[in-house]
């Protein structure tokens, strides 16, 4: 089945940014929960065909969320947030950083910054995303490894969760 929620992506090379506005056929309070609990987190946050295992989550300011995205084949990509801040049910930031099982940074790649605001319209939600990156360079090349496809692909993955509550 086709969605026609909004999903709109963005390239703003002059900020170094990513921009994505999504809606979602869910509460606002569903969708907050989505994106901030590990236990539906990693129902989702993985593109088809590679599963989300986050090992260990705080989400307040200054805790972390470690996690892998894992293949099919079991080869593991991990990755960790932390959360900058935090205003409940509206906005959040993180960091996410590519990095060992341990959390140990890769320190070859350097992490996007995640600002998270959270909307209601109607009886759909909105999130908008912005994504920063500290070089041109470093957006590039997240675009060329497939971001927008495995973003969408994600944020499909949601919806089917979203779908089957209903």
């Amino acid at each position: 089945m086709k969605s026609n929620l909004l999903m709109n992506f963005t390239v703003d090379k002059e900020n170094k940014t990513v921009n994505i506005k999504r809606e979602f056929d869910a509460s606002l309070s569903n969708v907050w929960s989505a994106w901030t609990e590990p236990e539906i987190l990693d129902q989702w946050w993985a593109p088809a065909p590679f599963k989300s295992k986050t090992t260990s989550m705080e989400f307040k300011e200054g805790g972390k969320r470690l996690y892998a995205m894992v293949s099919p084949e079991g080869d593991e990509r991990w990755s960790f947030f932390e959360y900058t801040s935090i205003s409940p049910k509206t906005n959040f930031k993180h960091s996410s950083t590519f990095c060992d099982a341990e959390g140990n940074p890769n320190s070859i790649f350097g992490s996007s910054y995640w600002d998270l605001t959270f909307s209601e319209k109607g009886d759909l939600t909105v999130v908008d995303i912005a994504i920063k990156r500290d070089s041109l360079e470093e957006l590039e090349k997240i675009i060329e490894m497939g971001f927008k496809e495995g973003i969408t692909a994600t944020m499909q993955s949601l919806d089917k969760i979203f779908e089957a509550r209903k």
